[in-house]
């Protein structure tokens, strides 16, 4: 298996994308910043620029499908965020409820399926019944997996996991020498899904701000200066292209002879 990513010639590029289909990012994660910034800009309150920003997340969320991307984590509400002003937390929880009721059909025509992570118990009633509604309609759809993080904080995240295999070994289920990556990774609320490819973040800010840690360990980094409701397919098909043109090493160097990739190779094909 050859772990390093080696970036596409751009006269290599074909398809609607501009990008082969082997050249996709699997997992995409996007921190979907500056609808406020979008508003003040505006002299608007800031529950406008959410507003804004729910067309831009339909229109990436169709340029994401078309690319080919397997999952697409959008970043739609952190733990922090439950301490801004409530008129605001109100507002954006009725946009959620507004969107989950009105894109579904949207969703499921295009083979899309709905999945969270986050503590949803912190949502309105309505809202947590919404979203898992959604969840279960669009179960059967077999594309793109839209994974929407919502009351979701990575450190959180990462605790939960620590304190879910505290109390495995605690009971005896597993011993301390075998814990490990994919057992941790499993514990994760982002389980059976990849590990993040590539990750966005609008609006200029050179942050993680808390979202999947654990998962963006070798994730590409893409930041710019859009401000969130300004973000549409063009600019994710921007950071798609980006990424095609980057190589990724995962710890290794890129100077390998052949003879020493092509061992490498053999020898991921014999361990399988």
């Amino acid at each position: 298996m050859n772990l390093i990513s080696k970036p596409k010639n751009p006269e290599e590029l074909s398809g609607s994308t501009g990008i082969p289909s082997d050249a996709v990012p699997v997992h995409v994660g996007i921190i979907m910043d500056g609808n406020g910034r979008w508003a003040k800009k505006r002299l608007m309150p800031r529950i406008f620029g959410h507003k804004r920003g729910a067309d831009s997340v339909r229109e990436v969320v169709t340029a994401a499908a078309q690319a080919g991307v397997k999952v697409l984590t959008l970043f739609a509400f952190s733990e922090e965020n439950w301490g801004r002003p409530e008129s605001e937390v109100s507002g954006l929880m009725g946009l959620f409820d507004t969107y989950l009721l009105r894109e579904q059909a949207a969703l499921k025509k295009q083979n899309i399926r709905l999945r969270t992570m986050g503590d949803l118990n912190r949502l309105p009633a309505q809202t947590g019944k919404l979203l898992t509604d959604a969840c279960v309609n669009l179960s059967s759809c077999t594309g793109m997996i839209l994974n929407l993080a919502v009351s979701y904080g990575a450190r959180s995240e990462i605790v939960g996991a620590a304190r879910q295999i505290a109390q495995m070994i605690r009971e005896g289920v597993i011993d301390p020498g075998h814990v490990n990556d994919d057992l941790f990774s499993r514990c994760l609320q982002s389980d059976g899904l990849p590990d993040l490819d590539l990750l966005i973040r609008t609006s200029g800010e050179l942050r993680l701000s808390n979202f999947m840690l654990w998962q963006a360990s070798y994730a590409e980094l893409y930041f710019t200066d859009v401000l969130w409701p300004d973000f549409g397919g063009k600019h994710f098909r921007q950071a798609l292209t980006e990424y095609c043109a980057r190589e990724r090493r995962f710890g290794l160097v890129a100077d390998l002879s052949m003879g020493q990739q092509a061992s490498t190779d053999r020898a991921g094909e014999t361990s399988c």
